[in-house]
């Protein structure tokens, strides 16, 4: 990513899909596959501090992942990648990738995606369902609440048709 060149795209898959935070101008649905949504990243930052992390979203390997792709335009191309690169890389938990993503009409395009490294200490692998209650219910950070979040994206989820078996068990329980 280290030079754009025309438009680029953007897949969200977790609080990007309802706050984007960047100026887009086409917003589709996408399939990536490859990867999943996971709630696999401690947050000690936007959801949690690293005495109390909260629980956050990440791209885990494996599996595929409905989200929304958006469409930026060349001249905002640089603006767009420092604000997601100051949004999401603040402790590195997260490797920039680009993928290619299928979009609802069929395209397939190139996407910036953010996908949860593995070796990181924030990584949170298979955690048991109440642990993750847990960690959400806790998490307080710079962006808020983490059961807010979670709810955010649960309802976001549902609007757009997709059902995130256990965001939606622990949305339920906030």
């Amino acid at each position: 990513m280290s030079e754009l060149h025309g438009d680029f795209w953007v897949f969200g898959y977790g609080s990007l899909i309802w706050r984007p935070g960047f100026e887009f101008v086409e917003r589709v649905p996408a399939l990536l596959k490859g990867s999943h949504r996971a709630l696999c990243v401690y947050s000690y930052s936007h959801r949690g501090t690293p005495e109390k992390p909260g629980l956050v979203l990440g791209l885990d390997h494996g599996g595929a992942c409905r989200g929304i792709a958006f469409r930026v335009e060349e001249h905002r191309a640089a603006e767009t990648l420092a604000y997601l690169r100051e949004r999401e890389q603040i402790t590195m938990v997260y490797k920039e990738c680009v993928r290619p993503v299928r979009l609802e009409d069929g395209r397939i395009v190139l996407a910036l995606c953010y996908v949860v490294d593995r070796s990181h200490n924030q990584y949170a692998a298979r955690l048991e369902r109440n642990d993750v209650l847990h960690f959400v219910r806790q998490g307080l950070g710079k962006s808020g609440p983490n059961p807010e979040y979670v709810r955010n994206t649960a309802q976001a989820l549902r609007d757009l048709g997709i059902h995130d078996s256990l965001l939606d068990w622990v949305a339920e329980r906030l």
